[in-house]
């Protein structure tokens, strides 16, 4: 047994890679509706870290923090909107081949 690698055939260059971008408008879609969903749940969750607060309070600190997860939530809604939208426009698009 002898501790050289094995001789090996030199590699070719092997298929060609064709990479396509992306449509416009995909990429604020998905981020838009992946801030709409967890938004809502880290204010909730940021919530039940800050507890109820005291009884003079007069705003109660899981309230706030959930009322911002879920205006935070809606602006991802609002960006998702507007890149489907785009990306909507992107794919049916008359005319252009």
């Amino acid at each position: 047994m002898t501790s050289a690698p094995p001789e090996q055939e030199p590699l070719d260059d092997g298929r060609p890679v064709v990479l396509e971008p992306t449509p416009p408008g995909m990429w604020p879609t998905l981020l838009g509706l992946a801030v709409a969903v967890l938004a809502p749940l880290f204010g909730f969750l940021v919530g039940g870290m800050f507890g109820p607060g005291t009884i003079g309070d007069t705003v109660d600190p899981m309230f706030l923090s959930l009322f911002a997860g879920i205006v935070i939530g809606g602006i991802g809604l609002l960006v998702a909107f507007a890149g489907g939208a785009r990306w909507w426009k992107h794919l049916h698009r008359q005319g252009e081949a």
